[in-house]
């Protein structure tokens, strides 16, 4: 269970506002992870169009940050994209389904990009079956430019509540060119109340509580060492790191205060929702899987586009005992006998979040 930063500073149980002393201002005033957040500025600063293109790609999103991506350049003309074994989500994710629409939202912001450049991506899935490469992308002249690639820099993921505002009809429309579209009031608090529990469930099961956890990155320090995972930096955050308030230990107990703030700040931000965006498939292959990520990635585009906020809470589309109710639930109202919801996401108005670390291109060229 992460905790968001708004509130950060106010104080666990007692509701006021910690400030940064004379001692810790000039500490606070340092803590952006420049070098972590600078794959961000690299983006498009290439001459290989197709390290361009996986410049851009490498800031698609991805669960839990991992970037669970590897690539190999190919010859003159051709980039190899793997799924990077050691980057998984076992407890969560014990089919690497989620992991798959994470490499499905790299191909296409790499095809956005290719095309934005001025070439064309000839795209093949599992060319060697799936052991080997996730896909095969030859780069050729004449690509087309997608409107959508403008928004590639822009994107982020809201993990904030949103105002208090209905979607509009027309941004409803547009956003159903991309997915199913939920703004009919029974149907919007049936989805509160379900990925409300489904959250419940993931953050106090011991096992997939701590695997979150486990990818914490507390502070700038940690952050820069791994620019990936759940990062928890910034002043806000670390003002409550420097008074004791926020630790990997408190995350790690459902006892603690902090566990318990983080709860409530949750229970709020979830039900701070007007809209949901569901993806369905029509069956369950890695290829659908690959395709429902190419799409999230085009409706977090769009979205970013109209100025509306999204944010993905697939928790109740999780694959593992626990969540077994919540899954089934999800699939009855989302989708017919036979079909897989791959992904569910919060939609609204929400602030303005900063950019999510990255780990820089070359960590993750396998024939750099």
């Amino acid at each position: 269970m992460t905790l968001p930063r708004r509130k950060a500073l106010t104080l666990i149980g007692g509701g006021t506002v910690l400030a940064a002393t004379a001692s810790t201002a000039g500490f606070l005033t340092t803590r952006t992870p420049h070098s972590a957040l600078a794959p961000w500025e690299a983006a498009g600063g290439y001459d290989d169009p197709r390290l361009n293109a996986l410049s851009f790609a490498l800031l698609a999103p991805n669960p839990h940050n991992l970037q669970p991506w590897q690539v190999g350049l190919d010859g003159p003309d051709t980039v190899l994209i793997y799924r990077d074994p050691a980057r998984r989500l076992p407890e969560t994710d014990p089919h690497d389904r989620q992991i798959t629409i994470g490499l499905g939202c790299f191909i296409e912001q790499l095809v956005l990009a290719a095309g934005a450049g001025g070439h064309a991506v000839d795209l093949t899935l599992y060319p060697d079956g799936e052991a080997g490469p996730v896909a095969r992308a030859v780069f050729t002249e004449g690509g087309t430019h997608d409107p959508l690639s403008a928004q590639i820099l822009n994107r982020r993921s809201c993990k904030e509540p949103f105002e208090p505002t209905p979607l509009t009809a027309a941004h409803a429309n547009e956003l159903e060119l991309f997915a199913d579209i939920h703004t009919a009031a029974p149907v919007v608090e049936a989805l509160k109340t379900l990925t409300w529990a489904a959250w419940e469930v993931e953050a106090m099961t011991p096992r997939t509580m701590m695997e979150s956890v486990d990818l914490m990155r507390f502070g700038k320090a940690e952050i820069e060492a791994n620019p990936d995972g759940i990062d928890l930096g910034g002043p806000m955050l670390e003002t409550l790191m420097l008074a004791g308030l926020l630790s990997r230990a408190a995350q790690s107990d459902p006892e603690s205060q902090s566990f318990q703030q983080g709860v409530e700040i949750y229970r709020e931000m979830l039900h701070a929702t007007p809209a949901y965006a569901a993806l369905v498939s029509p069956t369950n292959m890695r290829k659908d899987q690959i395709e429902a990520g190419r799409r999230w990635l085009r409706l977090n585009l769009k979205c970013t586009a109209l100025g509306v906020a999204l944010h993905p809470v697939s928790q109740c589309l999780q694959e593992y005992p626990e969540m077994a109710l919540h899954y089934a639930a999800a699939h009855k109202r989302l989708a017919r006998p036979g079909q897989t919801v791959q992904m569910l996401g919060r939609l609204g108005y929400g602030p303005e979040v900063p950019r999510t670390p990255r780990w820089p291109l070359e960590t993750k060229l396998l024939n750099a």
